[in-house]
């Protein structure tokens, strides 16, 4: 908000697998209104912006080198770290999708953010790089559809044990009857295909995460 001076906290947000797109850029603007300095990051970079037909391919660039992953996801946190109105002492970053995936490997690779949020995202790690005892330094909020097709009870119960043997600050809600892609209208309305907007947990996992930023930043 340009209106405001002075430094402020500040979100990171990283994108869902078609690359950024209005939906990133208009949480942006919901959170500067909020009071934050906002830095939505391209991942992918200039111009690479696949179709649902070929974004599978592009995300899986990352999501199998989670190396490369995080090197990005660190060079887009030192950026929002170097804006003159940030507070650098409060920084979070949330996630939608692919970019959920990518704040918990912000979080596995002991970034100094105060707080992750993953919205609808991916829970499982690359082998040898799961958490580490003690390493994760930022605490987590895991935003998740109940119905979710795509990320398995497996996975989440891995997800669990990988945070608790870490022991790390994790907490997870469950939306019922939300599937994948809950916070995004351009997903639809119809569930049976696994991806679909729910207006009930698009709303409330928004509440949650700004109750989680007021602790994270009181």
């Amino acid at each position: 908000d340009d209106a405001v001076t002075g430094k402020r906290p500040a979100i990171l947000i990283i994108h869902q697998w078609t690359g950024l797109s209005e939906n990133e850029k208009g949480r942006g603007r919901m959170l500067a209104k909020l009071g934050y300095n906002v830095f939505a990051a391209d991942i992918y970079g200039e111009g690479i912006r696949p179709a649902p037909a070929e974004a599978a391919t592009e995300a899986g660039k990352y999501k199998t080198d989670r190396s490369l992953y995080r090197a990005r996801l660190s060079a887009a946190v030192e950026v929002l770290k170097a804006d003159e109105r940030t507070e650098t002492s409060k920084m979070a970053a949330i996630g939608y999708c692919f970019g959920g995936t990518g704040v918990l490997e912000l979080a596995r690779a002991g970034s100094d953010l105060a707080g992750v949020v993953s919205f609808h995202g991916s829970l499982n790690s690359q082998v040898g790089m799961s958490a580490e005892t003690g390493k994760i330094l930022t605490k987590i909020l895991i935003l998740h559809g109940a119905d979710d097709p795509y990320v398995k009870p497996a996975e989440v119960a891995d997800f669990q044990k990988e945070m608790t043997d870490a022991k790390a600050d994790w907490q997870m809600i469950y939306y019922s009857g939300a599937v994948h892609a809950f916070t995004q209208q351009e997903a639809g309305a119809d569930a049976s295909k696994g991806v679909a907007h729910h207006a009930t947990a698009d709303r409330r996992s928004w509440l949650a995460m700004q109750a989680f930023f007021a602790e994270l930043f009181k």
